[in-house]
């Protein structure tokens, strides 16, 4: 199929794409290319994984998720790990010590108060003065003592300690009492001060009775010292409830709860699928993977989600005939790019599923970049590297792989920013090499992330792939952009530095047979390009437009006047109407001669629109002085009119051009007063009242003019000031 017929059959999608339904379908078409390339790779496999039968790959788990029940049981370990805790209280050592002393002091209470009433009874007797035969006071039997001693102790003690004990108590003499306590006391605290518990309570009495056992005082003092040691020992360490229960909390947020990772490998080739193996096939949901629906939800959702950015996105532009060109430009570069990553994703099938990283990642955002914008292209990278984590997921069903993601949009981000001010078709291959590099640092960085061991040759396929996915994306690009520029009828800013190259033959031929007119279209596009820029048109094409604008006087150069070099002007002898044929024929030969170049659209339309339809008046008026009866609409060039803000502003620098061309000596004041003129005169003749060229836009194009003009007849400049000074020096 050759270029026209291509061209023509865009044409028409073209026209189709201006019908909202067929929008929609392109939608629509890119929303299934996106589905059906990554179907596959979501839809969950038939496995036969029944208990007890032998695994017939390997298999992994397609998701990350906690094993609840391995977590349970391991916290439950822990748990039984813990002991209980118990509390040692140090009070009761006090205390059963205070008991103690209560005892013997009770012991020395009653051994005062009996000695009291011996006294007391002394007192009366030796108050009776002269009887005979008194009564010797009457001492307390040991009986009444103990009596007397159990109403000043607990019910406890008195029940527990036998009468032994306290007899042995009132007989000890006070020294031997002392002693006694002494000793005891010390043999409890001896005890108590260290952890007794429950089951060593008796353990705990045997060491009290060692310890008194070999004291040098009486053997009844001796048993009654030791049977109240024993009574007097208790239990001191006690469970702790809250404290164990703390402990075991403790224990339990200590466990890392169990988790299956994704890409972990559950069950291996030829394996039995145990119990275990079973629970985990099933957690991860791989036994009810037939019936699941959910990644095709979730896949839907995605692709309509990446749609609904699209279609914001081109909405959002203005022109409506650049907005369909555009929109089919991106969906023929996009579904490429989608259909190239699957067919590299197939090469999976040899288990090697790094594969990913040969795709030329940054061809479609080239592409797109040199033909449309920066801000399309960049969202075209990262719809594709969204695409890239499910496409290049290693075997592995509902899984994303983000190393691969990260790859595809930094090489894509690369591409961009070595293209952003290099324009020239010639540095897309530099940039394949910038990519190229990129490619190996990022590539470098997430092997070194993965803090994995690779060997040399698996070092090799990485370098290898980093260079050929760049190296690719730079020759898919170079040699696809001609088909889209031709196709579309696209004028790039590549192609526009490249039709600026002086030795393009056009503009050779322009330099050798006009160049008169070679410097006047290089003068009219230095100020064409500043005005343009200063509206924010474009500026390059301005430029080169008017490199090319006057192709057509170089049929017969001579006959206009930047050419007429040491010679007469030979529209002095010829008539009005045959001088008017040749100047308005430079416009429509100069048409002519771009479309046999094939040269683009909007460069012949600036050849054919640069004059519009305005009026030749000095040939007008000359035929009229000449006695002829003309029209004013055969002194006119055919047209059409300028059609694009390019166009208007060319035109008007050309006159401008030519005319202070023609002055002498002009001033800044007289160049104003010229391009106001030239603007105002368009304006009146209609000849910008078919583009979109704004009254405040002129005013700018105005100024810039007249800046530019300024700085470039400078040096010819002579002030009137300046003659003044002359004439007084002379």
């Amino acid at each position: 199929m050759d270029m026209e017929k291509l061209q023509v059959q865009l044409t028409a999608i073209l026209n189709l794409l201006n019908i909202k339904i067929f929008r929609v379908l392109l939608f629509l078409l890119i929303g299934v290319v996106m589905y059906s390339a990554m179907y596959t790779n979501v839809k969950p496999e038939k496995l036969n994984l029944d208990l007890f039968s032998v695994a017939e790959r390997t298999i992994r788990s397609p998701i990350t998720i906690e094993d609840k029940e391995s977590t349970e049981a391991n916290r439950r370990e822990a748990v039984e790990k813990v002991n209980d805790v118990y509390r040692v209280k140090r009070e009761y050592v006090q205390n059963r010590v205070d008991l103690v002393t209560s005892i013997f002091g009770s012991v020395s209470e009653v051994n005062a108060e009996a000695q009291k009433e011996i006294d007391e009874q002394k007192k009366t007797s030796a108050g009776t003065d002269g009887e005979e035969d008194v009564a010797a006071p009457q001492e307390l039997t040991i009986e009444e003592k103990i009596q007397k001693l159990k109403t000043k102790l607990t019910t406890s003690e008195t029940k527990t300690l036998s009468d032994d004990v306290f007899i042995a108590l009132m007989q000890a003499s006070k020294e031997d009492l002392q002693t006694a306590k002494d000793l005891t006391v010390t043999a409890i605290n001896n005890t108590m001060k260290h952890s007794v518990p429950a089951d060593e309570v008796e353990n705990a009495k045997l060491n009290v009775e060692e310890e008194l056992k070999y004291t040098s005082l009486n053997s009844s003092l001796k048993r009654a010292m030791i049977e109240i040691g024993r009574y007097a020992v208790v239990q001191n360490e006690f469970y702790d409830p809250e404290a164990t229960e703390d402990l075991r909390q403790q224990a339990m947020d200590n466990v890392e709860p169990v988790r299956i990772l994704e890409g972990q490998i559950l069950v291996d080739e030829g394996q039995l699928i145990s119990r275990d193996i079973y629970k985990k096939l099933k957690l991860v949901g791989l036994l009810e993977s037939e019936n699941s629906y959910k990644p095709f939800i979730g896949l839907a959702m995605l692709t309509a989600l990446t749609l609904f950015g699209l279609y914001v996105v081109f909405n959002e532009m203005e022109n409506a005939d650049k907005k369909q060109k555009n929109l089919l430009i991106f969906s023929i570069i996009f579904i490429t790019s989608v259909l190239l990553m699957k067919m590299v994703s197939l090469f999976d099938v040899f288990e090697y599923s790094e594969i990913g990283y040969v795709f030329p990642a940054a061809m479609g955002t080239m592409l797109i970049k040199i033909l449309i914008n920066e801000r399309l292209a960049l969202l075209q990278v990262a719809i594709l590297a969204v695409i890239g984590t499910i496409i290049f997921n290693e075997g592995i069903t509902g899984t994303l792989n983000v190393s691969l993601g990260i790859y595809i949009l930094m090489s894509g981000l690369a591409a961009i920013l070595f293209l952003q001010k290099q324009n020239r078709r010639s540095k897309i291959l530099q940039a394949g090499l910038f990519v190229s590099v990129i490619n190996l640092i990022v590539i470098l960085s997430i092997l070194f992330l993965r803090n994995s061991q690779y060997s040399g040759l698996e070092y090799g396929f990485y370098i290898s792939a980093a260079f050929v996915s760049g190296i690719v994306s730079a020759v898919l690009t170079i040699g696809l952009l001609p088909f889209f520029e031709a196709g579309f009828g696209i004028l790039s800013t590549l192609r526009l530095i490249e039709l600026s190259n002086p030795n393009h033959p056009l503009l050779r031929k322009i330099l050798t047979e006009a160049p008169g007119t070679y410097h006047h279209s290089v003068m009219v596009a230095n100020l064409s390009e500043a005005a343009c820029e200063a509206i924010g048109a474009n500026g390059l094409l301005a430029r080169v437009g008017c490199y090319y604008h006057d192709i057509g006087k170089t049929k017969r150069p001579q006959f206009f006047i930047e050419n007429q070099i040491n010679m007469d002007n030979p529209h002095d002898k010829l008539p009005a109407l045959t001088s008017k044929n040749i100047i308005i024929a430079h416009a429509t030969d100069g048409a002519e001669m771009l479309r046999k170049h094939r040269m683009p659209k909007e460069i012949i339309d600036i050849a054919e629109q640069h004059h519009g339809t305005t009026l030749l008046k000095f040939f007008y008026h000359k035929a009229k002085q000449n006695g002829h009866d003309v029209k004013e609409e055969d002194f006119r060039y055919p047209g059409p009119k300028a059609q694009t803000k390019e166009s208007a502003v060319i035109g008007i620098a050309d006159s401008v051009e030519a005319a202070v061309r023609s002055m002498n000596h002009p001033t800044h004041e007289q160049i104003e007063t010229l391009v106001d003129n030239i603007i105002r005169d368009r304006l009146q003749d209609n000849q910008l009242s078919e583009c979109d060229i704004t009254l405040k836009e002129l005013d700018t194009v105005a100024d810039t003019l007249c800046e530019t003009l300024k700085g470039i007849f400078h040096s010819r400049i002579e002030y009137p000031e300046m003659n003044k000074q002359k004439v007084k020096q002379a």
